[in-house]
Parts: C-alpha cells; sequence; structure tokens
C-alpha cells in the first residue's frame, strides 16, 4: 500500500512543492524506486537516447537493484542505453577491495544486467594526492559531456549527508575529495570489521552537481532515518543539513517507508 502527497515547503517560505510518496515497508519502496528507474530507462530508449543515472551505494539501494536486475532477467529490460555515475567512492581503496564501492556496484548490480562496460563511471580513488584536483575536473566535465544526470538516486546518511556531501559543504560544491564526518565513519565501521579501517576521505560528486539533475529521488528506510528526514524535509535550510537543500527544489520525490516517515507529520 501507498499513497502519495504533494508537500508545499510553506513553512520555510517557498513555493516549490515537492513530493511525498509513502510506503508500508522498505520492499514496497524500494520496488517502486527501482520502477522510476526502469520507466526512465524505457523511454529514452523509445526517443533512441542515453539514460544518464547517478546512483548511490550502501544498504538502502540494495533492493532496488534486486528489482532491476529480476526486471532485466525476466522482463527484458536492457541497460544497452544507461550511461551512470556514481556518487562517490573512498578514498584511497583499489578498486577491487573488497569494501570499494566499486566492488559493490559489480556485484549488486553491473555483473547482472547488459550495460556496457565503458559507460560504467565510478570515482578512481588510485591516482596519487597532486592528481586528485584534475581528475574530480575530468569527472565533473564528463556528467556535463552527456548533457547532466537525467535521474539521480540518493539515499540519506543520519547526519543529512546526501552523497558524501557532509554537514558543512557548500550548496555550490562540485566533485572534490572531500572528509568524513564521524557519524559516517561510525556507521560505516562494521563493514571494514573496525573503525581504524574506515578510510577517513573520500570522492564525492558535489551538491550543486547533484541538484542539477533532472530527477531526483530520495530513498529513507528504517526508523534510523526517521530524525534526519524529518529534520531534512521541515527543518531549517542549512548547510549542517546538506539533503535540506531539496526543500527548494520542484523535480524531488521523497520516497519513505512507514518508519522513515514516523516524524513527518509531528
Amino acid at each position: 500500500m501507498s499513497f502519495l502527497i504533494y508537500m508545499s515547503n510553506t513553512f520555510n517560505k517557498h513555493t516549490r512543492v515537492n513530493s511525498l510518496t509513502y510506503f508500508d515497508d522498505a520492499e514496497q519502496a524500494s520496488i517502486y524506486t527501482a520502477k522510476q528507474i526502469a520507466e526512465l530507462i524505457i523511454e529514452q530508449q523509445k526517443q533512441a537516447k542515453p539514460a544518464v543515472l547517478g546512483l548511490a551505494t550502501g544498504n538502502t539501494p540494495k533492493v532496488v537493484y534486486q528489482e532491476l536486475i529480476r526486471l532485466h532477467q525476466n522482463e527484458g529490460l536492457s541497460f544497452h542505453n544507461v550511461i551512470s555515475f556514481n556518487l562517490d567512492e573512498y578514498y584511497p581503496i583499489g578498486p577491487e577491495h573488497i569494501r570499494s564501492y566499486t566492488f559493490f556496484m559489480r556485484e549488486y548490480l553491473f555483473k547482472h544486467i547488459d550495460i556496457k562496460p565503458e559507460n560504467i563511471y565510478i570515482p578512481h580513488t588510485v591516482c596519487s594526492p597532486d592528481r586528485i584536483e584534475d581528475y574530480c575536473k575530468y569527472y565533473e566535465d564528463r556528467i556535463s559531456s552527456f548533457g547532466g544526470l537525467d535521474l539521480q538516486l540518493l539515499g540519506i546518511g543520519r547526519n543529512g549527508h546526501i552523497g558524501f556531501n557532509e554537514p558543512g559543504s557548500s550548496f555550490e560544491s562540485t566533485t572534490r575529495l572531500v572528509n568524513l564526518h564521524s557519524l559516517t565513519r561510525e556507521d560505516a565501521h562494521t563493514d571494514f570489521g573496525t573503525i581504524d579501517k574506515v578510510p577517513q576521505q573520500a570522492i564525492s560528486i558535489g551538491i550543486h552537481t547533484i541538484t542539477q539533475a533532472k530527477k531526483i529521488l530520495l530513498l529513507a528506510l528504517g526508523e534510523k532515518k526517521s530524525e534526519i528526514i524529518s529534520k531534512a524535509l521541515k527543518g531549517e535550510i542549512s548547510t549542517q543539513v546538506p539533503a535540506s537543500i531539496l526543500q527548494t527544489l520542484s523535480h524531488v520525490e521523497y520516497i519513505l517507508d512507514r518508519d522513515a516517515a514516523a516524524l513527518i507529520h509531528e
């Protein structure tokens, strides 16, 4: 069961309208999200155009990717026209590292579908520190060369980060090397085994780049995300809650399960 609400941000004196789609559970929310992505891919195919996707990693999109794989394997959804740009990658960490996002995307999506390898872009983090700035500019230029992102899939961190744009990130930021927030590293420590093994930095697409996507889907699941979702949707627009900038955009859809939406109407 789901229902859609259009929310005017009158509490912050905006005239923009965002949509919120609620589901009873995380699986339904994830399947709906996958359907939105699939519909874009198919529509772009009909027009003989590429579908330029910004993709996220972590626990939140896993079922989304499972459903996209099912659609490919069972219902004929092709990814031959998809060009993908991942939001971020830990630095420094090699692409074969089991905790790299390159490894994650290969295992949870790419090796199961027919996307062309040359159309996959994930931040490359084995370059030397003195080359990072040039590489980040290259990554931005590649996104621009395809006309920007048609759709950006986002999760949200418990501190409000989108991508690895941590609290304090400029709303005008583009792809760059960032220092990871202590809460972000704490949330990742179970994956790495100990907090000491969690990288302290990452390369991330910036907030400005994210907001320029033609459509943005923010998926939030579970009770642990309810507090930050409430702040991001209803609180003051502030760089201390990076996701709050999405309030100002009309092309954002928040997709929540019941637990993540628990504090929205308080």
